[in-house]
C-alpha cells in the first residue's frame, strides 16, 4: 500500500472521489434488486421461495421457540455468558436514551407531543461469511427498550442457525424467526408473503444488495438508514500505536471485501509504520482474502499537514467508525461533525463499540452520517403532536387562521373555522 498525500483544502475533493468510486460498483445492484422486489410484488411468497432457493440453495422456514432453545442450548456456556452481559449494557445504555411523551398548557389550550413504540418491526441479522449475534442484541434490545410489540428476524438461512445467534434472539426476546435472506428477506418483510408479517420498519446491516433493497423500499416502510458494507477512518497523532492502528483497520477489513479502511495521520512516520504493520498482520488472518481484498480496493493510508486537515478529511469522509488515536481526544471532539460513532483514545478499539460498549454497532456508511444517526431506541418510537384548543383558544385565533385559508385558496379551511366562531 502507497501513501497518498492529502494537500491542505484537498480533503473535500478526496472524499468526493473515494465515494465516487464506491457508488459506482453499485450501480449494477440497483437494476437486479429492483427486479426481485417487482417480482415479490406481484407473485409474494413463491417469488421470496424461489429467490431463497436460487441464492440460498434453502427455501425460506420460521424456526420455532422450540428449535431456537434446542440450538441455544449447543452454545457455548461462556459465550451466552457474555452474550447476557452485552444485552445488558445495551439494555443500560438505551434506557437512558428513551424519550418520553410531553403535554402542556397554554393560553389557548394544551399542546404537546406523544411517543408511541412501533408496533412490529423487521430485523435483518447477515449471514453468509459470519455469524452476527451481536447485530441481534444491537437491534433486538433497543426494540423491547423501545416498546415494539413484535419483532421478527430474517437471517440468511446456510445449514443450520447459529447456536450464538439462536442465544442471542433469545435473550433479546425476539418473538418470530425466518430463515431467509437477502433482497427476498428484505422485501417480504416491507411487503409481507405467505406466513411472513408485513413490518411497520426494518432495521440491521446488510451487504450492498440489502441496503439497496431497504432503499428502495423505503416509504413503503420505515428504515433505520442505509447501512452498506462497513468502514473505518483511524485519525492519528504521533503518541498512536501503530500495530494497534493497523489492527484496528484489520477489524473492519475482514467484514467483506467492500468494506473500508482508512488511516489519515500528519506523522510521516507512522503512516509508513502502518503499511508496514498491515501488511505483516494481514497475512496472518484466517480471513486474510476478504481482508486483502477489501484493503486493495477501498484502503487508502493518507497523510496530511495537521491534525485539523485530518478531521477536515474525517468530516468530508462522514465515515461510520471513527477513532481518534490521539493523545487528547476530548479536545478534538467539538470538530467532528459527521461521524456514526466516535472511539475516543488509545483504549477505545472499533470493537468494543461492536459488540459490548451498549451503543448500537448498526450505523450510517458511505458517507450518511451526513444526516443519518445511529440506530437507538429512538429508531422504534414515533411521534404524534397533541394539539387541544378551548373555546375561547379557537375565538383568539380564528382571525388569523382564516387569514391564511384566504391567502393560499382554501375556503373550506376557512369555513371549518367560520361554522365554530361565527365569524
Amino acid at each position: 500500500m502507497t501513501i497518498t498525500k492529502i494537500a491542505r483544502g484537498g480533503e473535500a475533493d478526496y472524499a468526493e472521489a473515494f465515494s465516487k468510486r464506491r457508488r459506482s460498483d453499485n450501480a449494477q445492484i440497483h437494476g437486479t434488486v429492483s427486479s426481485i422486489i417487482a417480482d415479490i410484488r406481484e407473485n409474494g411468497y413463491i417469488a421470496v421461495e424461489k429467490y431463497s432457493q436460487q441464492f440460498d440453495c434453502a427455501a425460506p422456514r420460521e424456526i420455532s421457540l422450540q428449535q431456537l432453545k434446542t440450538l441455544a442450548d449447543t452454545c457455548d456456556p461462556e459465550l451466552v455468558k457474555t452474550i447476557r452481559r452485552a444485552a445488558d449494557n445495551i439494555r443500560a445504555y438505551q434506557t437512558k436514551l428513551l424519550p418520553e411523551s410531553r403535554v402542556w398548557d397554554t393560553e389557548s389550550g394544551r399542546l404537546g407531543q406523544l411517543i408511541r413504540p412501533l408496533d412490529r418491526v423487521g430485523l435483518y441479522v447477515p449471514g453468509g461469511t459470519a455469524a452476527y449475534p451481536s447485530s441481534v442484541l444491537m437491534c433486538a434490545v433497543a426494540a423491547k427498550c423501545a416498546g415494539v410489540r413484535e419483532i421478527v428476524v430474517a437471517t440468511p438461512p446456510g445449514q443450520n442457525l447459529s447456536p450464538a445467534v439462536a442465544a442471542a434472539a433469545l435473550i433479546a426476546e425476539v418473538d418470530r424467526v425466518f430463515a431467509m435472506g437477502g433482497v427476498q428477506a428484505i422485501a417480504a418483510l416491507a411487503l409481507g408473503a405467505g406466513d411472513i408479517p408485513r413490518c411497520d420498519k426494518i432495521v440491521g446491516p446488510g451487504n450492498s444488495y440489502v441496503a439497496e433493497a431497504k432503499r428502495q423500499l423505503f416509504g413503503e416502510v420505515d428504515i433505520d438508514m442505509i447501512a452498506g458494507p462497513s468502514e473505518i477512518f483511524v485519525a492519528a497523532d504521533s503518541s498512536a500505536n501503530p500495530a494497534w492502528c493497523a489492527a484496528d483497520l484489520l477489524s473492519q477489513a475482514e467484514h467483506d471485501t467492500q468494506a473500508a479502511a482508512l488511516f489519515a495521520t500528519c506523522d510521516e512516520a507512522l503512516a509508513e509504520a502502518v503499511t508496514k504493520e498491515l501488511e505483516k498482520q494481514l497475512a496472518l488472518l484466517p480471513r486474510f482474502v476478504i481482508a486483502g481484498a477489501s484493503i486493495e480496493n477501498y484502503g487508502a493510508v493518507l497523510l496530511c499537514e495537521d491534525i485539523d486537515s485530518v478531521i477536515a478529511l474525517a468530516n468530508a469522509i462522514a465515515p461510520e467508525h471513527l477513532e481518534l488515536a490521539v493523545a487528547k481526544p476530548r479536545k478534538l471532539l467539538d470538530k467532528i461533525c459527521n461521524a456514526g460513532a466516535i472511539f475516543a483514545g488509545h483504549f477505545t478499539p472499533e470493537p468494543i463499540g461492536d459488540y459490548y460498549a451498549g451503543p448500537s454497532h448498526v450505523l450510517p456508511t458511505n458517507g450518511t452520517a451526513r444526516f443519518f444517526s445511529p440506530l437507538s431506541v429512538e429508531s422504534f418510537l414515533k411521534r404524534t403532536s397533541y394539539i387541544e384548543y378551548t373555546e375561547n383558544g379557537l375565538a383568539s385565533a380564528s382571525s388569523d387562521v382564516i387569514r391564511f385559508a384566504d391567502a393560499e385558496g382554501f375556503t373550506a379551511h376557512a369555513r371549518s373555522i367560520e361554522a365554530r366562531t361565527n365569524i
